[in-house]
């Protein structure tokens, strides 16, 4: 979401069957990608110094080595994600120096960092067909246990990583670094370094692990001055221009650190493709100009599935798949980007500043029963999965906001996203004025105008971002009323907006009206690596955006509107907890890192 230019544990991927269960140093299976034949903007309404030596004592050079005649190169580290209780992922990219001849590898994972202990070995080859990227599913692993890997080619040797599997039942925590939206052009990746650095256990990434903007695109403001500028410098459409940009973003240090540190478990949002996707277009792509979308996607699915440590089935386009870690948590990883969605509603229609007809087509859109984010297969599985799980916490690794981020429509007719004129400002900090003191006025001694204002039916409430979940009410009341009745503890995780937010998740009560206003579980939303938030839309101060939200919107707990960093979920049977830890600066690499927040939700 920005400004534009215009299978769980030992389970199958998405049926939840079970799968073979293989013990010992089973081989890896390569999952190489073949090639593709391809080659204004809309807002959010409202509109240290990284140590390495550690790691380096241990693994040598981050870019691995060679000492052969036909030399090759280790670039872009190593990476390892989607652990199982029995195995896990592990990636590279590895290329000869000169030439493009197939690379014949050996992945080694071990008990100890030395090596002396390999408990799975395999071979697998790096080719042009894949852009040089290799993964292996190195089986035969034990619960719950930290490992270290390599790939090598006679004493051609990669950087060593470290990964972990997911735990047995008996697990009694866990940790994860969640995190979001790195665009390489705004800043340095301070925030993936102190992840590194974290106690996590594990690497959640909700998306916009990439951009596809153009060098002189979205938040490049400095990337000259920060030797950050993108490549390729056009717009990345084509399977070789994808590519070319996941290198650019695996050549920084603090991200190979992060990857050789913990396993990451990942799912992609819009930029990973384009901006505001959606299942059948982007707003940010022009057939007319850019090609089809089904070539764009087909060229982005690619190059996601070789640059990012996932298992890749048959269907590039089905990433939803759920981890059990013990009978502690289940983690259903969702797309509510690109396999179900509808496209998003104007916020312009559903408020009425594009005149009365756009509105009722739009309220008519809004409201329809039919309107999918996951879609219905997807939808059916997630249903499944949660019935299923025997674990304390059901926890959604997903993309966009999922709590009711709502205004009342007076403010948000008031904030009109096309005029930011300091008339229109004053407009818009008015109505929001007069909105919280008739809300903080008791009803007995309210104004005629000010008892209109708190109406529902007068002056009704509808959500800013129609790219979150507030644009597919009914799909949201789907999810959480399944949850409810299912009795189940649910946290939603998410990214998307750049800023960091804590919420109830509540029912409207739009399926079942005895249940509107009944607290299903609560929201932990991560700010971004580096991407700019709401503080680059305002001319407002910080304080007073939070201020403003914090004070219109019934279920947001708490929020942070200007800090970029990583949130940390630490999980027991009886609390889920979040931590958000901010840096100081994104444009030097010298800077701080704090806890701002601490916040709890308990079991009982």
């Amino acid at each position: 979401m920005t400004p534009s230019k215009k299978p769980t544990m030992g389970q199958d991927l998405h049926s939840g069957a079970a799968t073979e269960n293989s013990a010992g140093r089973a081989a890896g299976e390569m999952a190489g990608i073949g090639e593709s034949a391809t080659s204004a903007s809309r807002r959010s309404f409202i509109g240290g110094v990284v140590s390495l030596s550690a790691f380096a004592a241990a693994a040598g050079s981050l870019a691995g080595c060679s000492n052969s005649d036909d030399p090759i190169e280790f670039r872009y580290g190593v990476a390892s994600g989607d652990p199982l209780s029995d195995r896990v992922m592990i990636w590279t990219h590895v290329k000869p120096v000169i030439g493009e001849m197939p690379v014949n590898l050996k992945y080694e994972v071990a008990s100890d960092s030395g090596f002396a202990s390999i408990v799975s070995e395999g071979e697998v080859v790096s080719s042009a067909e894949s852009g040089f990227t290799v993964k292996a599913d190195a089986r035969g692993l034990s619960p719950g246990r930290t490992y270290f890997y390599r790939f090598r080619r006679g004493d051609d040797r990669s950087a060593v990583g470290t990964t972990r599997t997911l735990p047995d039942a008996s697990a009694s925590e866990v940790r994860f670094a969640v995190l979001s939206c790195s665009n390489y052009p705004a800043g340095f990746f301070n925030v993936y370094a102190e992840a590194a650095k974290s106690d996590a256990q594990y690497a959640i990434h909700l998306g916009d692990y990439i951009y596809e903007y153009a060098s002189t695109g979205y938040a490049s403001e400095q990337a000259v001055k920060l030797g950050r500028v993108s490549d390729p410098t056009n717009e990345i459409l084509s399977l070789a221009d994808y590519r070319k940009r996941y290198a650019q973003y695996r050549s920084d240090p603090d991200l190979q650190a992060l990857h050789a540190k913990m396993p990451m478990i990942a799912v992609w949002d819009d930029h990973e493709s384009a901006n505001d996707a959606w299942k059948d277009g982007a707003e940010n792509h022009s057939p007319a100009t850019e090609g089809t979308w089904a070539a764009r996607k087909t060229a982005a699915l690619a190059a996601y599935h070789e640059w990012m440590p996932i298992r890749t089935t048959a269907d590039r386009s089905l990433i939803y798949r759920s981890f059990d870690f013990g009978n502690l948590l289940s983690l259903h990883m969702l797309d509510t980007r690109l396999i179900g969605r509808d496209q998003q509603i104007p916020i312009e229609d559903l408020a009425g500043l594009s005149g009365a007809t756009k509105q009722a087509a739009a309220l008519s859109s809004f409201s329809a029963p039919n309107r999918q984010l996951l879609g219905a297969a997807q939808l059916a599985w997630l249903n499944e999965r949660m019935a299923a799980s025997k674990a304390v916490w059901q926890v959604l690794g997903q993309q966009v906001l999922m709590a009711r981020m709502e205004f009342p429509q007076t403010v948000l007719a008031a904030l009109n996203p096309s005029d930011t004129s300091p008339a229109a400002q004053a407009a818009g900090t008015k109505a929001v004025s007069d909105y919280l003191t008739a809300k903080a006025t008791p009803a007995a001694l309210r104004t005629p105008t000010q008892t209109a204002l708190m109406d529902t039916r007068l002056n009704p409430k509808l959500g800013y971002n129609l790219d979150a979940w507030d644009g597919y009410i009914v799909a949201r009341e789907s999810v959480l009323g399944a949850a409810a009745q299912l009795n189940k503890k649910l946290i939603s995780l998410a990214g998307d907006t750049h800023n960091a937010w804590h919420s109830k998740l509540t029912l409207m009560g739009l399926l079942n009206p005895a249940m509107a206003g009944m607290k299903v579980g609560e929201e932990f939303a991560t700010s971004s690596v580096n991407s700019p938030g709401i503080e680059s839309y305002l001319s407002l101060p910080p304080p007073q955006i939070k201020a403003i939200f914090e004070g219109v919107i019934d279920d947001l707990r708490w929020m942070d509107p200007s800090k970029r960093g990583y949130l940390k979920m630490v999980f027991t049977a009886t609390e889920a907890r979040g931590e958000w830890y901010f840096v100081s600066t994104i444009t030097d690499k010298n800077y701080s890192v704090s806890l701002d927040r601490t916040a709890k939700f308990g079991t009982a």
